[in-house]
């Protein structure tokens, strides 16, 4: 029998009702959840119902998945146009990633940097731990992108930079890189890269002979961005920030 107790406590809120605000089923549906194991709390697996949490401190997990449970925390995307800067403010005025954010409450900041010419999925978020994790190059969370290069593309372009190109600052491999279209004297190609960077896609594909002419972002990690025109954002789902979650280990 289900406890009739007040929900909120001195120790903090009904694990239930914590799970149920933050979208993840109703209180009857979270309790289930609860009696299956499938619920996590600061890598512990909860069973009791009574157990009350801090939503500003645990860390919860459902199914392997991180919830996030604090109301404030927001992360978009943004299909940034070419020509707009991945910055908040230009002193001269050219267009930038905080003019799309003008309106909005939240003080949010861009994660990592698109160049210019280049458009495309930008992750904007206030979650600092998050957006720390995704832009640092230990965590190795993928990025993909679609870039139009002159053609014909050899067959082997693919296999050397999966063994490596070595650029003015280093090597670089990818992790793949495939053929999507190709015309008389064009191509469309996709690479799927960990590396960070500055411009990095572009001295790739320049450096085996492909100098790009159009490049768009179109995933980091498994948040992808679809048929988003350019100039929209959009909130991700629970599911996408629990993937970026899982790939940066939190």
């Amino acid at each position: 029998m289900r406890s009739t107790m007040s929900d909120q406590g001195p120790e903090g809120i009904r694990l239930q009702k914590v799970l149920a605000k933050a979208g993840i089923a109703s209180r009857r549906v979270a309790e289930e959840l609860i009696d299956l194991g499938r619920v996590q709390v600061d890598g512990e697996v909860v069973r009791e119902q009574g157990r009350r949490i801090d939503p500003d401190k645990a860390v919860v997990h459902v199914d392997g998945v991180r919830v996030v449970l604090k109301d404030d925390v927001v992360t978009l995307v943004l299909n940034k146009p070419r020509g707009v800067l991945s910055t908040m403010h230009d002193e001269t005025h050219r267009p930038c990633v905080g003019d799309y954010l003008a309106n909005r409450k939240e003080r949010l900041f861009h994660v990592g940097r698109l160049d210019a010419d280049t458009e495309g999925l930008l992750l904007l978020t206030n979650d600092g731990d998050l957006a720390h994790r995704l832009m640092h190059p230990s965590y190795g969370v993928s990025k993909t992108y679609l870039a139009e290069v002159p053609g014909p593309v050899a067959k082997d372009v693919g296999k050397r930079l999966r063994a490596g190109i070595e650029l003015e600052d280093g090597p670089v491999t990818v992790d793949s890189f495939k053929l999507i279209s190709s015309a008389p004297g064009r191509a469309l190609v996709q690479v799927v890269i960990h590396e960070g960077r500055k411009h990095i896609v572009r001295r790739l594909l320049e450096a085996v002979g492909h100098p790009v002419e159009h490049l768009v972002r179109t995933a980091v990690g498994e948040v992808q961005l679809g048929n988003q025109r350019p100039g929209s954002m959009r909130v991700l789902n629970r599911q996408e920030v629990g993937s970026l979650y899982k790939a940066v280990g939190m």
